[in-house]
């Protein structure tokens, strides 16, 4: 009988068969990884992740057909929906933001290093992505004309909103400033269970698939501001 836990379960997807080899040779390298697919455009890509169990999913942004924007929105409306990590080619590229918004979980440069790319993957399998400062207030920059705070009648994730405690929505606020678990601890003063357990029941409280999308959150809701910048 085989114990050994399942590794991670990634699948490639770029319209460039040179970028999938290579990504597939870094990964199947690495010990608890699983390449369980490929795929060369969007569309392709959501028939893989309807017909094969997926945890995390690399999406080329910038292909013919189905875009990565697009199939990143259907990969991620699915139950049991795979993470999505976009993978583009400059850092401040605004379809991969707008991928970002349409559900991923973050995105990395195409020439990530290895080690920074097996990270990523394991820090998004875990849901602990984070986003960096500087990513933070570019991704706000776009989209706070198309995400203003809402006004009138109290939309579902409103309600959310009120059933936080008062750290939980301090901690909300520093999440959407880009602290990670470590800063989180030093600022409040917490363990790191501590913060786990905070973290984890304002994902749960406002329905957030990922920190990404806690931090859209907290802008859509005028709890952070494009003038007030991460720190």
């Amino acid at each position: 009988m085989n114990d050994r836990p399942r590794g991670i379960r990634i699948a490639i997807v770029d319209d460039q068969a040179l970028v999938r080899t290579g990504f597939r040779m870094v990964l199947e390298a690495e010990p608890g990884f699983e390449v369980v697919g490929e795929a060369a455009d969007g569309a392709s890509a959501i028939d893989l992740a309807r017909s094969t169990a997926i945890d995390v999913m690399l999406m080329d942004v910038r292909m013919p057909g189905v875009d990565g924007i697009a199939a990143t929105a259907a990969v991620t409306a699915a139950e049991e929906a795979p993470r999505v990590i976009v993978l583009t080619t400059f850092d401040l590229d605004e379809y991969a933001f707008a991928a970002i918004r349409a559900g991923a979980s973050g995105f990395l440069l195409k020439d990530v290093r290895p080690q920074e790319l097996t990270t990523a993957i394991r820090t998004v399998h875990l849901g602990e992505a984070t986003l960096t400062p500087r990513i933070t207030r570019r991704m706000i920059e776009l989209f706070a004309a198309e995400l203003p705070a809402p006004a009138g009648s109290a939309a579902p994730s409103s309600i959310a909103l009120d059933t936080l405690t008062p750290r939980e929505r301090e901690i909300l606020v520093a999440i959407a400033e880009g602290l990670n678990n470590a800063e989180l601890a030093a600022r409040f003063h917490l363990s790191a269970s501590t913060v786990k357990t905070h973290v984890g029941r304002i994902l749960q409280k406002l329905d957030a698939r990922d920190r990404v999308h806690v931090v859209i959150l907290a802008y859509q809701h005028g709890l952070m501001s494009p003038e007030r910048p991460a720190s």
